[in-house]
């Protein structure tokens, strides 16, 4: 009987967007290559908003596309609960822009810290309107050579899909790095698109501003949610604790 993995899916479900339909296709394909079926349930933001503890049964987190959350609180909360406790996290599209804020707030101490989309009048705006909207195109992504993610892709480069108009402000990198977060993707503007947390700081913690999800709806598996899927199988060895059954959503 193939081995279970449970994975909590954070967002506010809907039908509609193309990356909640995405996703599930994504993790059962990964599911297929490492041997094992992957089980989810969406969480709701504002489910969250007052304890995210919840969400630590799961073998791993994935902050789904789709803000601005119902609840910013429950998305950030989320992130801080995966990030100080080593559970697998992915986050794309606005999961990563959230991933920012939190770091943000939470490791640089910058309270203010906020979204433009959610919080335009913010006294420090984060998260910023891209140059040019990413709207279901396609662009080519640079890997820091030797990163982790590099090594998952097993190239330097590659090619994805986006549905995004917010990234990064500038003006943070510099702090960003200078903490110890690896800013490894960019696009052809050197603009970042891909972040990680260092081995040594966490097992597994990804943030993309493109949507890996998407290449489900092509039929290909995708390298860094198989990767993904690796991580919760070893976190649940990890732990050695038999996870609660999920009925899907």
């Amino acid at each position: 009987m193939p081995q279970k993995i449970y994975v909590g899916l954070v967002g506010d479900f809907r039908a509609s967007v193309k990356a909640h339909k995405a996703i599930p296709l994504a993790l059962e394909m990964a599911g297929e290559t490492a041997g094992c079926d992957v089980e989810y349930e969406w969480l709701a933001t504002p489910s969250l908003a007052q304890d995210a503890s919840y969400a630590g049964k799961f073998d791993a987190l994935w902050l789904t596309p789709a803000s601005p959350y119902d609840s910013m609180a429950g998305a950030l909360n989320v992130i801080t609960l995966a990030r100080e406790n080593g559970i697998p996290f992915l986050g794309t599209c606005g999961g990563c822009q959230h991933v920012l804020i939190e770091y943000a707030r939470n490791v640089l101490h910058i309270e203010e810290a906020d979204h433009a989309e959610s919080n335009p009048d913010a006294s420090v705006l984060f998260i910023t309107p891209l140059v040019c909207s990413l709207r279901d195109v396609k662009g080519p992504i640079f890997f820091a050579p030797g990163s982790r993610i590099s090594g998952i892709y097993g190239s330097n480069e590659a090619v994805e899909e986006y549905n995004c108009g917010f990234g990064l402000n500038p003006e943070y990198k510099s702090a960003l790095v200078d903490s110890g977060v690896e800013l490894t993707g960019w696009d052809i503007e050197g603009d970042m698109r891909a972040l990680e947390l260092p081995a040594s700081r966490h097992p597994f913690f990804f943030a993309t501003l493109y949507q890996p999800e998407r290449s489900a709806l092509e039929g290909r598996r995708h390298p860094l949610i198989a990767a993904y899927v690796d991580a919760a199988l070893a976190a649940q060895h990890r732990n050695m604790v038999p996870a609660t059954s999920i009925s899907n959503a």
